[in-house]
C-alpha cells in the first residue's frame, strides 16, 4: 500500500514537471504556457531547452516512480528544483498570472513530494 502511495505521489510532481515539455515545439507554446515576451533567438533557445530539461527531470521522477532504489534521488531532485522556483518566484517577485499558475502547481508538488517523502520513511520504519 505505501508503495501505491509513494508511486501516485511521484506521478503527480512527474506530471507537474513534464507540462513544461511542450515548450520545446515552439515560441508559441512558450509564450502560452508563461505570458512571456520571446524577443530574441537567445531567448528563445534558452527556453526551448529548458523545456527539455523539465521533461527530463519529469521523465526520471515517473521512472522512480516505480523504482524505490531511485526515489530518494528523486525526492532531491525534487526539492531542489521547487525550492529553487518558490526562491527565484518570491525574491525577484512581480511575476505575472501565469507564473503564478506555475507557482500554484509547484505548491501542489511540494506537498506531494512531502507526502511520498514522508510515506517513504514511514515504509522504512515499519
Amino acid at each position: 500500500m505505501h508503495e501505491k502511495i509513494i508511486t501516485g505521489l511521484m506521478l503527480i510532481i512527474a506530471v507537474i514537471h513534464l507540462l513544461p515539455l511542450s515548450g520545446f515545439f515552439g515560441v508559441e507554446r512558450l509564450v502560452s504556457l508563461y505570458k512571456v515576451e520571446i524577443i530574441d533567438a537567445n531567448l528563445e533557445i534558452l527556453m526551448r531547452h529548458r523545456a527539455v530539461l523539465f521533461g527530463i527531470l519529469g521523465g526520471f521522477f515517473a521512472y522512480s516512480a516505480f523504482n524505490p532504489s531511485l526515489q530518494p534521488l528523486a525526492f532531491l531532485a525534487a526539492f531542489i528544483s521547487i525550492a529553487s522556483f518558490f526562491f527565484l518566484s518570491f525574491s525577484v517577485g512581480d511575476f505575472n498570472e501565469a507564473i503564478r499558475k506555475v507557482v500554484i502547481a509547484d505548491v501542489v508538488a511540494s506537498v506531494s513530494l512531502l507526502g511520498a517523502v514522508g510515506v517513504y520513511f514511514l515504509k522504512r520504519n515499519s
